[in-house]
């Protein structure tokens, strides 16, 4: 059967770097598994940049909005987490919002048209997510460990440095924030002192208008992991 096929590819920020998850690379995938199965692939849909935690992205909503259409057959996706991380979500997409299209997987192999397909399918998104909530409770476990030993666990921010695992502050940008201050004072703008000390205007900006005290507050570990 030739049937009508749509592709859906996504990339979150963190793996825009990593080898073979770009999005030019899940594209040429997905044309040469349609190719090779004689499918007739539309068009593909693309988020960049967006976590798959929620189905609140632009490219799979145009998606589930133009299926009715064009007589779309089966969704192609490289493999199950580019579509979803949600066991939910996918059982919204495959029994409601694809409304009995197909969906198949190219790096797994799947296709929900069958019913060892569908089943497969719906069992990785289980083990998946499972997988994320027991990864997330080791890191909220380690988190806690470090806090109760006073251990800083979040990022380091201007004014201060890492010694012996403990936050403490650094007498050189301590003296720079001072000087940031007297600058903005005077009438110069962020623009200019975020150049001046290599700094981006943001952190620039919030140096320059938060009082000293509140920035050496930071050195709680607390306020890293809240």
């Amino acid at each position: 059967m030739n049937k009508r096929a749509v592709g859906y590819i996504r990339v979150s920020t963190q793996e825009q770097a990593q080898e073979g998850m770009s999005l030019a690379a899940q594209e040429a995938r997905i044309k040469a598994y349609c190719e090779a199965k004689g499918w007739n692939l539309l068009r593909v849909y693309r988020d960049e940049g967006v976590s798959g935690k929620s189905l609140n992205r632009p490219g799979i909503q145009s998606l589930i909005s133009d299926l009715e259409d064009d007589g779309v057959d089966v969704v192609v996706i490289l493999k199950l987490d580019r579509l979803t991380r949600s066991v939910r979500d996918l059982g919204a997409l495959i029994d409601d919002l694809f409304k009995g299209r197909s969906l198949a997987t190219v790096q797994e192999g799947l296709d929900t048209s069958t019913a060892s397909g569908e089943f497969v399918i719906n069992m990785l998104g289980s083990v998946a997510q499972w997988e994320r909530k027991a990864i997330g409770e080791r890191t909220s476990t380690v988190l806690r460990y470090k806090q109760e030993r006073g251990e800083w666990c979040g990022r380091v921010p201007y004014g201060f440095k890492i010694v012996d695992k403990v936050l403490v502050e650094d007498p050189v940008q301590i003296a720079n924030i001072q000087r940031m201050k007297k600058a903005h004072r005077r009438g110069q703008s962020v623009r200019k002192i975020a150049a001046r000390f290599g700094i981006s205007k943001s952190t620039a900006h919030k140096l320059v208008t938060t009082d000293l005290r509140v920035l050496k507050s930071f050195r709680q570990p607390a306020a890293a992991i809240a």
